[in-house]
């Protein structure tokens, strides 16, 4: 498909689902979720091949994440949404919020941290940079609600507001950008929420709720204000090719209902997912506190005894 000189896709068809999910093969994309999901296999082989098990719902998670950035930027939805509002907002809210979270239900630090060998005293090889990056101030930094709630803000309003998205828009380069954008600001926003791998950043459970919902409602606010506009409000998309027969208008009033739905759909699936990690945290402290108490002879229990004891005895 041709590109003309503003970056745009020319002479597409009407849009159809049909049209849309035909394989593109973009090269950037399409190597990199090729590299992710071959070293993801790696590190279970490797594993496996020691002895070592590992779940097989996180591979399946991480495997499904991956897929869903191809399949948004690897077909002609990636050529339909340089035209179609509705179509680039279905790109970019998978990309940030429903491929992050299933990538990091599979665990791929973890998985890194348990496949890559040791190098050694007094060297350094891949796990110990990827530790050393773990611990850094910067890792600590970015991964903070100061910063990860007003960039994920700030990925909506500071660009779909500005020039700035129009910019990026103009070259196929900066549309490139903008999803890696994207997908990085996701990763980086849900990785303490998710606390599935190790980082700086380990909130606790309630506190991770909170996060999660001081941004939300952020999304279906800028969903609301595009559905509301009375005119185009971002000028890629005022003017749409006519072989594609769409209302500029029309389509924008789309993208921000699939704004506004989106905003849910990740919120409940984070949600179970901390609810179902805090269950099983729980069951583990309980089952850990039992078999203290077996080892000690109960011995915190006796000692809490024996002080309301003492304190009866004051009393008479």
């Amino acid at each position: 498909m041709d590109h003309d000189g503003h970056g745009t896709v020319a002479d597409l068809p009407p849009f159809t689902l049909g049209r849309g999910l035909e394989f593109s093969g973009e090269p950037f994309f399409l190597a990199g979720c090729l590299l992710a999901l071959a070293l993801y296999g790696w590190g279970v082989l490797r594993l496996r091949r020691r002895g070592d098990s590992w779940p097989v719902g996180r591979t399946v998670a991480f495997a499904l994440g991956v897929l869903t950035v191809a399949l948004v930027m690897c077909t002609a939805l990636n050529d339909y949404g340089m035209v179609l509002f509705s179509v680039h907002m279905v790109q970019h809210m998978v990309i940030s919020m429903l491929s992050p979270i299933l990538v990091l239900l599979g665990a791929p630090v973890t998985l890194a941290l348990r496949a890559l060998p040791a190098a050694g005293r007094g060297r350094r090889g891949p796990r110990e940079t990827l530790v050393a990056v773990l611990h850094s101030h910067y890792m600590r930094a970015i991964t903070h609600p100061l910063f990860t709630i007003p960039m994920f803000i700030a990925s909506l309003y500071a660009l779909y507001f500005t020039p700035l998205f129009d910019f990026l828009m103009g070259s196929k380069p900066g549309h490139i950008a903008m999803m890696v954008h994207f997908l990085a600001v996701g990763l980086v926003f849900f990785w303490p929420i998710m606390g599935v791998d190790p980082g700086p950043n380990r909130p606790g459970y309630v506190m991770r709720m909170l996060e999660l919902f001081a941004a939300m409602p952020f999304h279906a606010f800028f969903g609301i204000a595009l559905m509301m506009a009375s005119a185009p409000m971002v000028s890629t998309y005022a003017d749409p090719p006519a072989s594609l027969g769409v209302d500029a208008l029309a389509d924008q009033h789309a993208a921000g209902g699939i704004a506004w739905a989106f905003s849910e759909i990740p919120s409940v699936l984070v949600l179970i997912a901390l609810v179902f990690q805090w269950y099983f945290s729980e069951q583990r402290q309980a089952r850990r506190s039992d078999r203290a108490a077996d080892r000690d002879g109960d011995r915190e229990l006796a000692a809490y005894n024996a002080y309301l004891s003492s304190l009866q005895t004051r009393g008479r």
